[in-house]
């Protein structure tokens, strides 16, 4: 087994800064906008009657490339009650499925709406359309990040432990993929200990890791190879998918790879009697998480599902508003 890797925030250079334009990865908030997102997705659950139509007539064009439940839901849900009129659009119904490249469409959907929320594989064309598009640009998800998970993961560990700073979280199985970058992103900046155990072919992106070491966060990032370590006296568990939806063509050696970071109550046990469960969902059951410890008492799956709908509302709201408030 290879030496565990840590990586500590570095406070030489801070992250935190004005409204940013564009929601990208969890990093374009800085620590301030972090917290004050997550205090107002807090605020859109407490009042939800406060928060209705703050948009009104606006328009959001909801982008998506790849299958989707909760974050196109969520997210059409999330502007209908800003008062924004969410259009959804998919690749297919555009002229992207004959070529036109996605700066053209960027620049064109920014005469339309107010917003864009876009779902897609290559980060890269992401930052293609936020770079082209006049109108502020959100990471519904990208090979390399899905910020707007992450905020739900955060909202769901703040309102169950009181807290985020401190909290220890073992992150088990595939971590080379955009759920575990961004929460490595969001335990950097919010103080949190994360412990990621994966296979060494799984261990996340360099790159992210670097990113997040800038922020300012005092939060850890350790990498190990063994689960057990990173279940530890852990306070959440967070098993990972082990067959993503554009790897089907490699289930038989991602399922053989991953099988020993499975999560049970075994392996809850592990990690304490106050550990809680998370998963962004779709769950396999008998998979990378079994059936009674998805369904038990310890799961706050649900909790976290559902979570992905203030956040989303606190996002759009942030960006259309160009103010934490």
């Amino acid at each position: 087994m290879s030496a565990p890797t840590t990586v500590v925030a570095q406070s030489a250079r801070a992250a935190d800064r004005a409204t940013p334009e564009d929601f990208l990865q969890v990093i374009d908030l800085g620590r301030d906008g972090l917290h004050a997102v997550l205090d107002a997705a807090a605020d859109v659950k407490a009042r939800p009657e406060a928060w209705r139509g703050r948009h009104t007539g606006g328009t959001v064009v909801c982008l998506f490339d790849k299958p989707s439940t909760r974050t196109r839901v969520s997210t059409a849900v999330a502007a209908h009650r800003l008062g924004l009129l969410p259009v959804l659009v998919s690749r297919e119904d555009s002229q992207l499925s004959r070529g036109e490249t996605i700066e053209d469409t960027g620049r064109v959907l920014s005469a339309y709406a107010d917003a864009i929320v876009i779902r897609t594989h290559a980060h890269e064309t992401l930052s293609r359309l936020a770079g082209a598009a006049s109108v502020p640009v959100v990471n519904a998800l990208s090979d390399d990040h899905h910020p707007c998970q992450a905020l739900a993961d955060a909202l769901t560990l703040r309102e169950h432990f009181g807290r985020l700073a401190g909290l220890r979280v073992a992150y088990v199985g595939d971590a080379h993929g955009n759920i575990c970058h961004s929460l490595i992103e969001v335990a950097v900046m919010a103080g949190m200990q994360l412990t990621i155990a994966a296979p060494a072919a799984y261990h996340p992106d360099p790159a992210v890791l670097a990113g997040a070491r800038v922020t300012g966060g005092d939060g850890t990032v350790t990498v190990v190879e063994d689960p057990a370590e990173a279940l530890h006296g852990a306070h959440a568990v967070y098993p990972e998918i082990w067959v993503p939806m554009d790897k089907e063509h490699l289930r038989a050696e991602r399922e053989a790879d991953l099988r020993r970071y499975r999560v049970g109550d075994a392996e809850m046990a592990l990690a304490g009697p106050d550990a809680v469960l998370l998963h962004c969902l779709p769950a396999y059951r008998g998979r990378e998480v079994s059936a009674r410890t998805l369904d038990g008492p310890r799961s706050v799956v649900w909790q976290q599902a559902a979570n992905r709908l203030p956040t989303a509302q606190a996002v759009l709201h942030l960006l259309l508003a160009g103010a934490y408030t």
